[in-house]
């Protein structure tokens, strides 16, 4: 069989705040059908984070997944990840909640503790839609992302081993590489292992082309054939780098969490027009993307069958 690309798309995330574009989905049904709008698209995997439906504040709250989450299924074959990175002010318990109950085909597994900056977006605007958005960005100046070697073990062990939930792996430096392996060599994770670049975070690894040939570099020689990777490039980064991935042989991803424009000084109109961008992409290097059924092969997923909601 031909390579396919998957093609992530993470429909709201936790970074960007409500003031930030009026295109940002807050509410469980802005969530739901911009996802199912990506699935549409092209999407295989729906990356998912829930938010407060008043404020658009970041929520661990499973009732506010759950309200979104069976209408996504009933709609489409997408699997579906469902985010361990919460946002800022979670800890580690409150982060898992909703992949607990839940028990996706998928949730994303952050691979190292780090800074993780979002106060330089406080000098692209004065006036803010709810007062928490500026405190929420400066607060940033002071945040740790807290990923132990304690909370990947509990995240592996309460979702993987419980619930059969396997995992992206989101990796936003060379270091979080050499987690990872640590985790494989002990035997706690498991092939095929699918490893999520991040680059262009302030405080992980820059978004440049050498550094994801490095980042791909060091995955080969950690994990051989027994890997599969994918590309987040932060804001103006997404198409170029997600572009670079598809020619280096991996997978793409996309969506308002990562990336709130469509092209330079154009805000994108919804999750699915960054889909529908990638695949142009995709097209133009004579790439076929893969379905939902193919990516859960791919990657060696249970199959939407063996989710509860």
């Amino acid at each position: 069989m031909s390579r396919k690309v998957i093609i992530t798309c993470a429909i709201t995330g936790s970074v960007h705040t409500p003031s930030m574009s009026p295109h940002l989905p807050v509410t469980p049904d802005e969530i739901a059908t911009q996802a199912i709008d990506a699935a549409n698209a092209g999407a295989s995997i729906l990356h998912l984070h829930a938010r407060d439906p008043k404020t658009g504040y970041p929520s661990p709250d499973p009732d506010v997944f759950m309200q979104f989450l069976p209408k996504i299924k009933a709609a489409t074959n997408a699997v579906i990840n469902i985010s361990t990175g919460g946002g800022m002010n979670m800890n580690v318990r409150d982060r898992i909640r909703a992949a607990r109950e839940a028990a996706p085909e998928m949730a994303s597994l952050n691979m190292g503790t780090m800074n993780f900056g979002l106060f330089p977006a406080l000098a692209s605007r004065s006036e803010w839609k709810h007062d928490w958005e500026p405190e929420f960005l400066e607060s940033s100046r002071d945040f740790v992302f807290k990923n132990t070697f304690s909370d990947i073990e509990t995240i592996l062990a309460e979702l993987g081993d419980a619930n059969g939930t396997r995992f992206e792996f989101e990796c936003y430096d060379v270091g979080h590489l050499y987690t990872l392996a640590h985790f494989v060599d002990r035997g706690l994770i498991k092939g095929p292992i699918f490893i999520q670049f991040v680059l262009g975070v302030l405080g992980g690894i820059g978004a440049d082309p050498d550094n994801l040939a490095h980042l791909k570099r060091t995955a080969d020689k950690l994990f051989g054939d027994q890997y599969q990777f994918s590309v987040l490039g932060a804001g103006r980064h997404q198409m170029p780098l997600g572009s670079m991935s598809a020619a280096m042989g991996g997978n793409v991803r996309v969506g308002l969490e990562d990336n709130l424009y469509i092209k330079k000084g154009e805000l994108a109109p919804d999750n699915a027009s960054q889909v529908r961008k990638i695949r142009e992409v995709l097209d133009g290097l004579s790439l076929e993307i893969a379905t939902p059924d193919e990516a859960r092969a791919i990657l060696g997923l249970k199959g939407g069958d063996k989710v509860a909601f």
